[in-house]
């Protein structure tokens, strides 16, 4: 049986890059040999596309060629530079592993969608949805779900800060992690949290603190009958939970930890599940999300916010939570192809 053909799409020109580049390795050494033959196609963080041999430390450097993906149909793949030549690969899918701004926003999706490319995860629409979080709690409050109060500011768009009830998190309404993320415990730290804010996104959500345990859920599958791995709980010793800021992340964090299987309820664990796969459903997700929310004392689960595109590294939470419900990464991944190759035939 031939092996199929996969594009892996890393790197990435967000703040995000060196994540993704750690999310490929993680996928490399969890990645059946047997079954699949992987075209690793390196984005530098200025925009530039390799085809590299592995994702390894020194991808950028040791052995690549140029490499396109193709919009032209006819092709269905990669064409990749050859000796003043372009040699043309057909792909039978891509999986990205571009985490933040043009990867997890819709905009690869949509460039794959031109190259008529199956590939793994949640569609344009879905991807968009998820990375605007102003969108992300309308849609999902129209659908009953509980969100924080929020406050939308546009660019220069002045804001009244007696009026707001402290404490309030001030982030960009579309970027990964917690880059520009700040608490604000008052009106005089608020100029300085959006402009903070404001470096990575004109568009700016400000939202009012909700107090309870900060948990996760990740899913995988067809929204009609999505699975939902363990849940898991971010444990704080002091401050507000910033993933994937610490110099050696994989050392842990510097202020919390992650307890999976979450230490809840079998009644609470079972509602955040259901919750995180209405969730799913509601903002038309597909493939793979991590939903996050809050857990209050009085049981409420309050959405925080979607990941369609989550950290797949050794320390990631999603891979984590799979593999405490039974689902190492490798199986994941042939979940995830088998998917992205059935949703092709209908």
């Amino acid at each position: 049986m031939d092996k199929l053909k996969i594009g892996i799409i890393f790197g990435g020109s967000s703040e995000e890059h060196p994540v993704s580049v750690k999310s490929a390795q993680e996928v490399a050494k969890n990645l059946d040999a047997g079954r699949y033959e992987p075209y690793w196609i390196g984005i530098t963080q200025t925009g530039v596309w390799k085809l590299c041999d592995s994702p390894g430390p020194d991808w950028e450097n040791s052995g690549t060629r140029p490499v396109v993906l193709s919009p032209d149909r006819s092709v269905h793949g990669l064409l990749v530079l050859e000796q003043g030549r372009f040699e043309a690969v057909r792909l039978d899918l891509v999986l990205p592993l571009l985490h933040g701004t043009l990867g997890e926003d819709g905009a690869i999706q949509g460039l794959l969608e031109l190259s008529g490319i199956p590939y793994a995860g949640c569609d344009i629409q879905s991807s968009a949805l998820c990375m605007d979080k102003s969108l992300t709690y309308t849609i999902a409050k129209s659908a009953g779900i509980a969100t924080p109060n929020f406050w939308v500011v546009a660019a220069d768009e002045k804001v009244d800060a007696g009026r707001l009830p402290y404490p309030v998190f001030v982030k960009p309404a579309r970027s990964g992690s917690s880059f520009g993320v700040s608490k604000v415990v008052g009106e005089e730290d608020l100029p300085g949290a959006l402009e903070a804010a404001r470096q990575y996104d004109s568009k700016v959500l400000i939202e009012e603190a909700v107090f309870g345990s900060e948990i996760g859920c990740a899913i995988l599958g067809d929204p009609s009958a999505p699975f939902a791995g363990e849940v898991d709980r971010v444990a704080l010793s002091h401050g507000f939970f910033r993933i994937h800021q610490e110099d050696s992340p994989e050392t842990g964090s510097e202020n919390s930890t992650f307890i999976v299987p979450a230490d809840i309820s079998e009644e609470s664990r079972r509602l955040v599940q259901e919750s995180a796969k209405a969730v799913y459903r509601a903002l038309g997700c597909q493939g793979l999300a991590r939903v996050d929310m809050f857990l209050k004392d009085d049981g409420q689960v309050v959405l925080n916010e979607v990941n369609t595109l989550p950290g797949m590294t050794s320390y990631s939470r999603y891979p984590r939570m799979m593999a405490a419900a039974g689902l190492p990464l490798s199986d994941v991944i042939d979940r995830l192809v088998s998917m992205t190759l059935q949703q092709k035939k209908r």
